[in-house]
């Protein structure tokens, strides 16, 4: 009799288990989006470039030089990572790419400073928001029942944050005119002197050949949106007593960027509710170092950390001074490019471990790509590929995927707005025409082909590439049928007569789709804008 019933308990045991773990597998997968800026693809080993971005300016192929990011490279050997993944030329319209899933023919956002305009309700002039003219990823989310968070650089001119479809933010601004944090004295201001205007350095009074920015890494701006622990919609961080009090000169906006992720994980999934994070992090682009303060520093120092062969340890910042003179204590990483790289691998570690530590590692999907390519070497470049072509990695081990490894096929960044809706199960409206297409049919079906062609711009510059030929924003051919050892260094096409029909079949394919997209010149700005001034030029 005793045994009966400890088999009946066993069975029942095991059926609530069985159960719960069909509760969770309906669950809605979590969602994170880590969009890195201005980092190509050849700054990541796992793409096995020969060539990659210097500490500062130029290129290299010291080993010493090259980023190391073990994490990375085994999410995207056990997960997928795509071979040639393109986004726009430059931030502002990779941005709306990303938001939109459309080409600038449609969101009209062409080129940082380049951005189509529109008139306000109160009849101003002002770059033409994204949200006026799309459906974009955080409304997708939350139209699946998604908690949604935006954490990171903005790059959002003229648009009301609190219109883009996320519940929360915490946000470091990315263009100039964002407003100013009174928190911190990191930051170059314009001012008037002479009737000339110059850019100030608030920390130390002294005038800088560069342009208005604040600091989002060290002593970093930080403004949070609809956070619990402010009754305001937008407010200033730090806002309590205990962050107020840990904050300082070795305060790192990419770590609190990422503990305010984790904090809102944490309450959602108290909550019940599915999240989806869009991680916009500044690691990637250079800026202004305010503690050293080099000519050819472009890339302020990140915490110390050790990759142990099975975890990273991070070594507490320990830096003194003020007003332009400081001291790091040898605490910092080295400048450059590619210890912002391995900062990313350390996040993504954590990350990972987070998912583990929450127990939904099996129920999150983890995305990993970038805005452009490199500075002083790809970014805002129309030649070949060296502009657009950015890592692109997803983990989902609860997922199923049907593939592994290296993914030889082209991806757009516009593809990342559908494959969302695909997954949190949303049907994009008939009426929203978008260029991106999902990859989620690709990633859990046996399909071996995402798309034949994929496409970029820059201005009145167009970019197209399908398998076996490229046209770059100058209206060079490339041969992209064989690989390239640098990544872009495709052989060009002077004398078609010498190419195979395949070649010449897939560049009247091309040619004849770019048309469509080649609007800059004829409609620049948004629907119904009127452009006075060129009104008038057209008139005389």
């Amino acid at each position: 009799m005793k045994l009966n019933k400890f088999i009946v308990s066993i069975a029942i045991i095991i059926l609530a288990g069985n159960i719960y773990a069909q509760k969770q597998n309906k669950q809605k997968p979590n969602i994170v989006v880590v969009f890195a800026d201005d980092i190509s693809a050849r700054e990541f080993p796992v793409y096995n470039s020969t060539v990659w971005n210097a500490d500062f300016k130029g290129e290299s192929t010291d080993l010493k030089m090259r980023a190391k990011t073990p994490v990375l490279s085994r999410l995207a050997e056990e997960g997928v990572f795509i071979k040639t993944a393109w986004a726009a030329t430059i931030c502002s319209p990779s941005r709306a790419m990303m938001m939109t899933g459309r080409y600038a023919d449609k969101h009209k956002w062409w080129h940082n400073g380049d951005l189509g305009m529109s008139i306000s309700k109160e009849g101003k002039r002002r770059p033409w928001p994204l949200y006026e003219s799309s459906t974009l990823i955080g409304h997708i989310a939350q139209k699946a029942g998604y908690a949604t968070m935006w954490s990171g650089k903005t790059q959002m001119k003229g648009s009301d944050l609190l219109k883009f479809g996320f519940d929360e933010g915490a946000f470091t601004p990315g263009e100039q005119g964002a407003p100013n944090n009174p928190m911190t004295d990191f930051k170059i201001i314009p001012k008037k002197v002479n009737g000339k205007k110059v850019y100030i350095n608030a920390d130390t009074g002294k005038e800088m050949n560069t342009y208005q920015q604040y600091g989002w890494y060290w002593q970093p701006h930080v403004r949070l949106m609809n956070h619990p622990s402010s009754n305001k919609k937008l407010d200033w961080w730090p806002n309590t007593k205990e962050s107020k009090e840990k904050y300082g000169l070795n305060t790192f906006g990419p770590d609190i960027e990422l503990e305010l992720i984790f904090d809102f994980m944490e309450r959602k999934q108290k909550e019940r509710k599915p999240f989806f994070v869009y991680h916009t992090t500044h690691l990637g682009h250079g800026s202004v170092d305010f503690f050293n303060q080099h000519p050819d520093n472009n890339y302020p120092q990140t915490p110390k950390i050790k990759w142990t062969g099975n975890e990273y340890i991070r070594f507490e910042p320990n830096v003194t001074g003020d007003k332009g003179v400081y001291n790091t204590h040898n605490s910092l990483s080295e400048p450059g490019i590619r210890n912002h790289v391995n900062y990313l691998d350390y996040q993504a570690w954590l990350y990972i471990n987070k998912f583990k530590q929450m127990g939904i590692e099996n129920n999150t999907i983890f995305i990993f790509c970038a805005d452009n390519g490199t500075h002083y070497y790809g970014k805002g470049s129309p030649v070949s590929q060296k502009g657009t072509h950015v890592p692109f990695i997803v983990y989902a081990p609860g997922m199923h995927l049907t593939k592994k490894g290296e993914q030889d096929i082209l991806v757009n960044i516009a593809d990342v707005m559908p494959t969302i809706a695909d997954i949190v199960g949303v049907k994009i409206e008939k009426d929203y025409e978008i260029d991106g297409v999902s990859l989620w049919p690709y990633l859990t079906t046996s399909t071996k082909k995402h798309r034949e062609w994929i496409y970029s711009y820059k201005k009145g510059m167009q970019l197209i590439r399908g398998f076996n030929v490229m046209k770059d924003g100058e209206g060079t051919w490339y041969n992209v049928a064989e690989d390239a050892d640098d990544l872009v260094s495709f052989p060009k096409i002077k004398d078609w007569s010498k190419m195979s029909k395949v070649h010449l079949d897939e560049r009247d394919q091309l040619n004849a789709i770019l048309p469509k997209y080649d609007l800059h010149a004829i409609a620049h700005d948004a629907p119904g804008y009127i452009d006075k001034k060129k009104l008038k030029k057209s008139k005389k």
